[in-house]
């Protein structure tokens, strides 16, 4: 079977509606998060990736690994939740150049109270348009989809 260079109408529809479904959702979370935490949504992204971390606690290089942002912009978040006194930054003992980002009490408060918002926001405008199958079916899809991108970047 020849394989396609180039997506048929249907797969371009399916992107162009991923696309703008997440993109819709996403500015709604953002606007809801602000409105009623005064809080981006970035920065409930980092808190969230700090409050699983172990420690609460992660060098910088692995924050970026899986931020939504670029490096520069995650720099920039980072330097303002310090700032707002979310965060801190630790330098690594071991590799004097590495740095870690590190959850404050502040920051787990604030994180805490933000989670019911962000929580509430998924299920009302993502988890409610889903029945268990297409929760499961999307899932399932979007996971193939990760670790096949994940498979092409160690082969290149």
């Amino acid at each position: 079977m020849a394989r396609r260079e180039r997506p048929d109408e249907l797969r371009l529809e399916a992107w162009r509606s991923l696309l703008m479904a997440a993109v819709s959702v996403r500015e709604r979370l953002e606007q809801e998060m602000v409105e009623e935490r005064g809080l981006p949504l970035t920065w409930y992204e980092v808190m969230l990736r700090l409050q699983q971390a172990p420690g609460r606690r992660l060098r910088m290089q692995e924050l970026a690994q899986g931020a939504v942002v670029g490096k520069s912009a995650l720099t920039q978040i980072a330097d303002r939740m310090v700032e707002a006194g979310l965060v801190r930054r630790e330098t690594c003992r071991s590799d004097r150049r590495g740095v870690f980002l590190v959850l404050t009490a502040a920051g787990r408060r604030a994180f805490l109270r933000a989670a019911a918002v962000h929580l509430r926001g998924i299920q009302r405008h993502f988890g409610a348009h889903l029945d268990d199958r297409e929760a499961g079916a999307l899932s399932a899809l979007l996971q193939r989809l990760q670790l096949r991108q994940e498979e092409g970047a160690a082969v290149q």
